[in-house]
């Protein structure tokens, strides 16, 4: 009988503690954030700055818009001897989708502040005297959830139609590169696990080219894998065609990592 009652009592916890699980799981479901629509010179700044927003027809347009006002909802950007002015936002965002345009819902939970700097500066983050060559830059221990980019680069990089560089770009994907853990050049939370030897095969030939003098790819992404990734990241969305005529196996795994359509 004893046993019988103690079954009983179990059953009975079990299923008090699956209802108050699923009213907890009910009480605690994602809701949708609603974001205002996006402010109409936002859009004209898009239009006239972004080639990539340029590109697409106006249902992706639209997407676009969404993506950009959601990430302005939910990263704080803070100048430090500078004004923050629209355009460096609008700019600042539009760098961010970039990258993860192609991945719906993808967010950058890990991102909470953009520190904006007028000019470059060094590893100590001086923005005065010698060794000031550091244009971007994710942070990390006491700056960590923490990007500074350069305002002047920044721009520039938008400016420039026909350059291969955007700094902004650059560490942005630095953080798609990191949500698999490591920011080591091998996206494998986005790549094919297929697609992975190939990928380190290409970058490490690449890196020799680089260092050969034999390559149009920007010298910095012989530093290492990662800075390899950020850099060809930046050709493969600023110059497109260059990239697909000088670099077609580049070209090609970059589609598979971005899950950009190829061209015919």
């Amino acid at each position: 009988m004893d046993a019988f009652l103690i079954i009983i009592s179990s059953m009975a916890a079990a299923g008090l503690l699956f209802i108050f699980l699923f009213k907890v799981k009910k009480k605690t479901k994602v809701t949708t954030v609603h974001v205002e629509p996006i402010h109409a010179s936002y859009r004209q700044m898009l239009s006239e700055q972004v080639p990539f927003y340029q590109q697409l027809d106006e249902t992706r347009k639209k997407e676009f818009e969404n993506r950009v006002q959601r990430f302005l909802s939910q990263t704080k950007i803070t100048g430090v001897n500078t004004i923050v002015e629209d355009l460096d936002k609008v700019l600042i965002a539009a760098s961010a989708v970039i990258p993860i345009f192609n991945f719906p819902g993808w967010e950058y939970i890990h991102l909470h502040e953009v520190l904006l700097y007028p000019d470059s500066f060094n590893h100590e983050f001086e923005q005065q005297g010698s060794r000031r060559d550091v244009l971007g830059m994710v942070g990390s221990g006491a700056l960590n959830h923490v990007m500074i980019l350069s305002q002047h680069q920044l721009r520039q990089a938008f400016i420039n139609k026909t350059g291969k560089e955007n700094t902004a770009i650059h560490e942005f994907v630095h953080l798609v590169d990191k949500t698999d853990g490591d920011i080591d050049g091998i996206p494998a939370f986005i790549l094919e696990k297929k697609y992975i030897q190939p990928w380190l095969q290409l970058m490490q030939h690449e890196i020799r080219l680089i260092d050969e003098n034999k390559s149009d790819i920007d010298p910095y992404g012989a530093t290492n894998e990662a800075e390899f990734f950020a850099v060809v990241s930046e050709y493969f969305f600023e110059r497109p065609e260059l990239l697909k005529e000088k670099h077609p196996k580049l070209y090609e795994l970059l589609v598979k990592i971005f899950c950009k359509q190829s061209e015919a």
